[in-house]
C-alpha cells in the first residue's frame, strides 16, 4: 500500500496561515512546527538582555526585537522566530506586513535541554546562510553561560564563551558588552 503523500506548503501560504495563527509556527522544508511554550527563565533571560544592550545599541544605530518577529533565511524558507534578533540600519522588511526580517545583524536562541541540539546544529546551518548575520548567540537557561559566534572575513565562526556570574559577554559587531550577573541574576535556573 503506498503512503500518502505529504502536501508542502509554499512560503506565501505558510505566511497566509501564519499571519491568523493563535500560536507560532516555525517553517522549514514546505512545513509548518508548531512552538512550544518555554519555562519561566526562557522568558525572564530575554527580557534581561534587552534591558542590557539597548542603551549601548541606540547610539550605534542598531535596535534589537523579541520572538514576535519572524526572521526569513532565504526566499524560500526557513522562517524562524528567534527569540532575540539586533538590526543594525535600517530594517529590510519582506513585504507590506512588515512582520518578516530579511538582516538581523545578531541572533539570541535561549536553549534549554531539549532545543540545544536544534539550535546548535540545523537551526545555526541555516542562520549562517544569511549574509547580514554577524553573530549568533547561545544562551544557556541551565547554567550562567552564554555562548557568542562571531563571524569572520573570511565566513569562518569564532565561539567565545562566557560562563560564570562573573563574566562579560561583549557582542563585539554592535559594540556591546554586559555581565552575566545582569542577566542571571535571581533567575532560577532549569534543572
Amino acid at each position: 500500500m503506498a503512503a500518502n503523500p505529504v502536501t508542502r506548503l509554499t512560503p506565501e501560504q505558510y505566511l497566509s496561515i501564519e499571519r491568523t495563527a493563535e500560536i507560532k509556527s516555525e517553517y522549514h522544508d514546505g512545513q509548518m512546527f508548531a512552538m512550544s511554550g518555554g519555562s519561566a527563565a526562557h522568558a525572564f533571560i530575554p527580557a534581561r538582555i534587552i534591558a542590557a544592550v539597548l542603551p549601548g545599541l541606540r547610539s550605534g544605530g542598531c535596535d534589537i526585537a523579541t520572538s514576535d518577529l519572524r526572521v526569513r533565511v532565504t526566499p524560500t524558507g526557513p522562517f524562524f522566530y528567534p527569540d532575540l534578533t539586533i538590526c543594525c540600519g535600517e530594517p529590510r522588511l519582506a513585504d507590506e506586513y512588515r512582520d518578516v526580517l530579511l538582516n538581523p545583524s545578531v541572533i539570541f536562541e535561549v536553549i534549554s535541554r531539549s532545543s540545544e541540539a536544534y539550535d546548535r546544529g540545523f537551526k545555526f546551518a541555516q542562520y549562517r546562510l544569511i549574509e547580514s548575520l554577524r553573530e549568533y548567540v547561545l544562551v544557556s537557561q541551565t547554567e550562567p553561560r552564554i555562548e557568542v559566534f562571531t563571524r569572520q572575513p573570511d565566513h569562518s565562526w569564532v565561539l567565545h564563551e562566557s560562563v560564570g556570574m562573573d563574566a562579560i559577554c561583549r557582542l563585539t559587531s554592535v559594540g556591546v558588552e554586559f555581565s552575566l550577573n545582569d542577566i542571571y541574576r535571581n533567575i532560577r535556573l532549569d534543572a
